[in-house]
C-alpha cells in the first residue's frame, strides 16, 4: 500500500509537469499567489510509521533474523499550514496538524503471545524551509525540510503497569528532521501541492519495563520512530 501510494504521487508530479512543458500552456492561474508575505492553508495526508531499533547486544531471532516484527499500517494526517515569504526561492513554513497511525508489534524470541497493537495520535508540529524551483507555467517543483515535534497523546508513559500487564509504554515527546519534495499545482481557483516526506526521530521513545530482562526492552539500546508522510496541501 505504501510504495503504491508513493508511485501514484511521483506519477502524477511527472504526468503534470510533462503536461505543462509540451502542452505550450500559457494561460496563468495564481500569477500573484507567489508575492503574498504570508499565506495560510491546510493539509490531508496518509501515514505509515515503522520503529526503528538499536540493540544492546545484536542476537537476533534465527529463524527470521531480527528480534522484534512491526507491522505498519496506513493512518491520517491532517492539519493546518502557515508559510512566510522569504525571497523568490524560499519559504519558512509551520504546519501543526494532528496524525492518526496504529502499528502492529511483536516481540519474535519467545512462545507466547506477544503480540501489541499500539495506536497513536500524535500533535505534530513541524518548522520547515521550502526550497521552490522556479515556476513554469502551472506548476512549480520544490523540496522542504526542517525538524519537528510531537506529543503523542496515547503514549502510556505515566502508566504504571508494562507489558507484563500488557501495556507497550512510549515516551509522549518525540522530535524530529524530516525531508521530502512535492509539486506546487496552480489551479484556477486555489494552488494544489502534493508532496512527500520522510520523518525520522531523534530521541529514544521507548518506556523500559520494570524487569531489567523484559523481552520487549531489556536489549533495546534505542527505538525511534520513522515515517513517511504523503500530504495535499490547498491554499
Amino acid at each position: 500500500m505504501k510504495k503504491l501510494l508513493v508511485f501514484a504521487l511521483f506519477s502524477l508530479c511527472i504526468n503534470t509537469a510533462q503536461a505543462q512543458i509540451f502542452s505550450g500552456e500559457r494561460v496563468l492561474n495564481q500569477q500573484n499567489f507567489d508575492q503574498q508575505r504570508w499565506s495560510w492553508g491546510y493539509f490531508l495526508g496518509l501515514n505509515s510509521y515503522d520503529f526503528n531499533f538499536d540493540y544492546k547486544n545484536y542476537n537476533p531471532s534465527p529463524l527470521t533474523g531480527q528480534d522484534f516484527a512491526v507491522e505498519t499500517r496506513t493512518g491520517f494526517n491532517v492539519g493546518l499550514v502557515g508559510n512566510l515569504r522569504l525571497n523568490n526561492n524560499f519559504d519558512l513554513r509551520l504546519e501543526p496538524g494532528v496524525n492518526f497511525n496504529t502499528r502492529g508489534f511483536q516481540a519474535l524470541r519467545a512462545d507466547a503471545n506477544t503480540y501489541r497493537e499500539i495506536s497513536s495520535t500524535y500533535v505534530h508540529i513541524p518548522l520547515l524551509v521550502k526550497f521552490n524551483a522556479n515556476r513554469l507555467n502551472n506548476f512549480r517543483p520544490f523540496v522542504v525540510g526542517g525538524v519537528s515535534t510531537s506529543i503523542n497523546l496515547s503514549s502510556n508513559e505515566n502508566n504504571p503497569d508494562d507489558n507484563s500487564a500488557g501495556q507497550f509504554r512510549m515516551t509522549t515527546n518525540s522530535y524530529y528532521y524530516e525531508i521530502g519534495f512535492g509539486l506546487d499545482l496552480y489551479l484556477y481557483y486555489f494552488k494544489l501541492s502534493p508532496s512527500i516526506r520522510g520523518v525520522f526521530a531523534i530521541n529514544d521513545e521507548l518506556v523500559r519495563d520494570a524487569d531489567p530482562n523484559s523481552l520487549y526492552t531489556g536489549n533495546v539500546e534505542k527505538m525511534s520512530s520513522r515515517a513517511i508522510f504523503i500530504n495535499f496541501t490547498f491554499q
